[in-house]
């Protein structure tokens, strides 16, 4: 037996449920229709990866792929940074890094979850992609950013890394 159901009521008065669904729904109307920015999911299949027996680390070209899904969220790419190699004058931009608030109920409709580890495609523009990979998953929505004033969790909001060529160049 789970635990009983415990509505939300403590803005109830002036902010309910019908309210909640009202506004999300008119920010995926925003975010779906008018933004829309498109990019691939390419989750690793954890079952069929090929792992080593030591440190459980992938082994060359050991990753397999569900299949990729496309979805829609709202995309920032950071600005690039200038990191110097070790203690020399030697420096090299690196791309930046993309961060992604997606809405939690656009996930659950494709039945998808974004996790560490997986790669995400964007479109930088109709020629290139360029490729990321996860390693902030969004999992913790309950401060008050992505909530609606601590009523109820809505959006993620994923950052995940470039990647070079020789990492992954899509499936």
């Amino acid at each position: 037996m789970g635990q009983p159901r415990i509505p939300i009521s403590r803005i109830g008065k002036f902010f309910g449920v019908e309210d909640f669904d009202l506004d999300i729904s008119m920010g995926e109307e925003w975010l779906h229709g008018d933004m829309n920015f498109t990019l691939v999911l390419y989750r690793v299949d954890k079952q069929k990866t090929k792992t080593d027996d030591v440190y459980g680390e992938a082994l060359t070209d050991g990753i397999k792929f569900l299949p990729p899904v496309e979805f829609k969220a709202y995309v920032q790419i950071m600005a690039p940074e200038n990191k110097y190699l070790g203690n020399s004058k030697i420096g090299q931009t690196e791309p930046g890094n993309i961060r992604i608030s997606v809405y939690q109920k656009h996930l659950e409709e494709l039945g998808i979850e974004i996790n560490l580890g997986d790669y995400i495609g964007y479109y930088e523009t109709e020629n290139r992609v360029r490729y990321y990979t996860v390693n902030n998953d969004g999992r913790v929505v309950s401060d008050n950013k992505h909530s609606y004033a601590g009523y109820l969790p809505f959006y993620s909001t994923i950052i995940a890394s470039p990647v070079t060529d020789n990492e992954f160049r899509g499936l």
